[in-house]
């Protein structure tokens, strides 16, 4: 449809990596039914990393175990895709393992920062991709890739537009389906994101391309709708803008589910999903996490059919 966008929920995962309070899987299969009772479709529901690094990521395998027995039932939609971030080799034969049907990879395009993150250079990350897009082909798994720091990096400033440009394209030649273009410190600008995704849709093609803009100086419905006008159709967001990077210091979190809804339903422009169950949730995950969420529609909720106005007034 012309007049659609795909959300892909990255609550789950990127929103939760960086909380303090780590969730039990119980908890985060809850909150995996109620985002697909609301419409969501595409659900990134965790990461086969080392809890050691990340703890709050412990338990993915039993999430996509749990999450698979609810779709049996029926509780969850058949056609839900859940997807898991996997690091390496490892990972990836855990994402097996585990029965998932999508994975992503990760790169950075500030060497700086791929080496906090995944403490080795940008060539190494390519290198470590190579074993897991075998891996994929053989057992038919689809591979979204993430490109983060791609708009600035907290340790080195300015990222080279020329080579994100060039890593997306070394990323989509691997055989990705997708790639995510991450503002992982919230630093772009709208007028940034437009140049950025004009030129990159020239090296990949535009439906294969995603949005992932974090909200960390309010510029992220801003740089969605620059996105969107350049012909973008899919973008990440988080529940109740939960998120941020624990190797990308201030990095808060994510663009909030909820008000991206919000912006592209006033624009007449579908999304699938089902604002009021979005908005009944937030309080739930903000309950769990021990802390409100930053999410504008999520803090005032939808706004209600006003009664007949006195014609005295």
């Amino acid at each position: 449809m012309k007049n659609a966008v795909t959300i892909v929920e990255m609550g789950l995962r990127d929103g939760l990596q960086n909380e303090k309070t780590v969730l039990d899987a119980e908890t985060r299969v809850e909150i995996a039914r109620r985002l697909t009772n609301a419409g969501v479709k595409r659900l990134e529901v965790g990461a086969f990393v080392s809890p050691k690094w990340v703890p709050q990521m412990a338990g993915t395998a039993e999430i996509v175990a749990q999450s698979f027995a609810l779709v049996k039932q029926g509780v969850i939609p058949k056609k839900t895709e859940f997807s898991v971030l996997v690091p390496n080799e490892k990972g990836m034969l855990d994402a097996i393992a585990s029965g998932v049907k999508e994975v992503a990879i990760f790169a950075a395009c500030s060497e700086s920062f791929s080496l906090k993150n995944i403490n080795c250079s940008i060539d190494e990350s390519f290198k470590r991709f190579e074993p897991v897009m075998a891996l994929a082909k053989k057992h038919k798994i689809k591979v979204r890739g993430y490109l983060s720091t791609c708009f600035g990096c907290p340790f080195e400033g300015k990222v080279s537009e020329a080579k994100v440009i060039k890593l997306a394209q070394r990323m989509y030649k691997l055989g990705v389906y997708e790639i995510s273009i991450g503002d992982t410190i919230g630093v772009a600008n709208a007028g940034q994101v437009e140049l950025m995704f004009k030129k990159l849709k020239k090296v990949v093609p535009v439906k294969k391309l995603a949005g992932h803009f974090h909200d960390t100086r309010g510029q992220a419905l801003a740089n969605i709708l620059a996105a969107y006008k350049v012909g973008v159709k899919i973008f990440d967001t988080s529940l109740g803008g939960l998120g941020g990077c624990p190797y990308a210091p201030g990095a808060t979190g994510n663009v909030a589910t909820e008000d991206v809804v919000y912006m592209f339903h006033g624009m007449g422009i579908k999304t699938g999903l089902d604002l009021s169950k979005l908005v009944d949730l937030n309080p739930m995950v903000a309950e769990k996490i021990q802390h409100p969420l930053p999410s504008k529609v999520g803090k005032v909720g939808v706004l209600k059919p006003l009664g007949k106005v006195s014609a005295q007034n």
